[in-house]
């Protein structure tokens, strides 16, 4: 999810941009790249100096290097964690226990954001969380849809069924009668078993195979249960 911002005009020496003539540039973005601050500039060295004061004093977080966000109070929106992730590591969609716990399918709240991406794996303690991405080759890459926060931000996120299935794929032992029941899935959640079947017969996997037959038998079971009483 590419976000590129383009700034007409041009910004003379970085010495001569004031704080608030910089906010009206960004025009209210919760993160931002330096890059688009560049246009028409022979001096992005004084930029990325000038960036680096704000930082210091407290206006700007510097989440990675080459990405920011205006530091409270000056901030007018907040950045969510899903869109940071997807600004920190492209490309990439929200996964995993993250995804399944914003479907509101398993009970813990989750602390760290995970992802999974083609690209390479890391962890990312940052000012505004900790995120972990997982690789996976690009033919298991899909699953997942463009979400929209408020303020107009928004992020990829897995749909419960590939969020399982990606669980499963990137866990020694997920496929397990006894894993699967550790997970705590809410049986009464969202979870599609057509779609799971679909999903799992194109990932061409032996592992996800069986993860989805054992899946399926137990949710059916707790389903039943829950009505028998």
């Amino acid at each position: 999810m590419e976000v590129i911002i383009a700034i007409t005009g041009h910004i003379g020496h970085i010495n001569d941009m004031k704080w608030i003539e910089f906010l009206q540039m960004i025009d209210g973005q919760p993160i931002f790249e330096p890059a688009m601050l560049f246009a028409g500039n022979d001096r992005p060295a004084n930029i990325r100096r000038q960036l680096s004061r704000w930082v210091t004093a407290g206006k700007l977080i510097q989440v990675r290097r080459g990405l920011y966000a205006v530091a409270p109070p000056y901030a007018r929106i907040r950045p969510h964690s899903f869109a940071v992730a997807g600004r920190l590591n492209w490309p990439s969609y929200v996964s995993m226990q993250t995804a399944l716990a914003w479907h509101g399918l398993i009970p813990e709240e989750v602390p760290v954001i995970t992802s999974v991406t083609t690209g390479r794996p890391g962890f990312h303690e940052t000012p505004l969380g900790s995120y972990q991405f997982r690789h996976v080759k690009t033919g298991f890459f899909w699953g997942y849809q463009e979400a929209r926060f408020e303020n107009g931000q928004s992020a990829f996120i897995a749909d419960p069924e590939k969020a399982l299935l990606d669980l499963c794929y990137l866990t020694p032992g997920a496929d397990s009668p006894d894993y699967i029941r550790e997970l705590r899935i809410d049986p009464e959640g969202v979870i599609d078993s057509e779609r799971l079947l679909s999903h799992t017969e194109r990932s061409g996997s032996a592992k996800l195979n069986r993860f989805t037959t054992r899946f399926i038998a137990w949710l059916e079971g707790e389903r039943v249960g829950r009505q028998s009483t």
